[in-house]
């Protein structure tokens, strides 16, 4: 591939990215009910896509079922953390059952898009700086694997799933993981338990990118949508933020958080 053709994305991408980045901050740093309608909008927006990917037949009821899944999340936050969870899972299960087709993976990843969200409107209410740094691990393994698998390439990570993913992208977005939890537990007196736990976060993000683009083999689609230029629809940006945030909820309710002044 040529020099101009590897970066040819590049400039849609940053373009998007940076629109993403400040309306993202913008609605992190308000927090309260401007956060959590932000996060249950982008979730609609997801549900939105996923249900007409799987089963085109029936994308008439895409817009409910996103409309649907986003109401859930806001709802969740304000019931008591089991009933919220029930709730997602519930709206999930419904998904799987109107549709025709890939009903098993519209209720796991529909639960994954909404547990996702609960999770990141919860870690908003906990400290801003645990959202910013979930945030900012998954934006640094993203970054770092981009760029470090256009410049050194190599050996593929999962050639049948993801074939524009390397080895090399993917080690880079776990040292890019490991320098953000570095910093964040030395800026925040936070035990340096907060550094493995990046890499894991990054490595979920992984998976939930891996996750998204085995769902789009399946169907036999590009990107999710066309609603971001450079990046594809929602899915397409925020898959690993999937991943990572549903991660940190697993963590936070097994063995709890790293202690700091978060």
């Amino acid at each position: 591939m040529s020099a101009q053709g590897r970066w040819s994305d590049l400039g849609p991408r940053i373009g998007s990215a940076v629109v993403l980045v400040a309306v993202s901050l913008a609605a992190v740093w308000i927090g309260g009910a401007v956060f959590q309608g932000f996060i249950a909008l982008a979730c609609s927006a997801m549900v939105w896509e996923l249900t007409r990917m799987l089963d085109p037949a029936m994308r008439n009821r895409a817009v409910p079922l996103g409309l649907l899944g986003g109401a859930a999340i806001f709802a969740a936050v304000y019931l008591p953390a089991i009933a919220g969870i029930a709730l997602l899972l519930a709206v999930a299960l419904i998904g799987g059952a109107v549709l025709s087709r890939h009903r098993v993976i519209l209720v796991l990843y529909g639960a994954l898009i909404l547990l996702a969200g609960y999770e990141m409107i919860a870690l908003r209410a906990v400290s801003v700086v645990w959202l910013l740094w979930l945030i900012s691990v998954v934006i640094a393994s993203d970054v770092a694997g981009y760029f470090a698998g256009k410049v050194i390439g190599g050996a593929k990570f999962w050639p049948r799933i993801s074939p524009n993913k390397t080895w090399s992208g993917t080690g880079a977005g776990w040292l890019g993981a490991a320098l953000v939890g570095l910093g964040f537990a030395v800026t925040q007196n936070v035990t340096l338990a907060l550094v493995p736990m990046s890499v894991l976060v990054a490595f979920a993000a992984q998976m939930g990118d891996i996750a998204e683009s085995a769902i789009k083999r399946r169907v036999g689609v590009k990107d999710s949508s066309g609603l971001i230029p450079g990046h594809g629809g929602f899915l397409d940006r925020f898959d690993g933020m999937l991943g990572a945030a549903l991660l940190v909820l697993l963590i936070g309710a097994w063995i709890g958080l790293p202690q700091g002044t978060f």
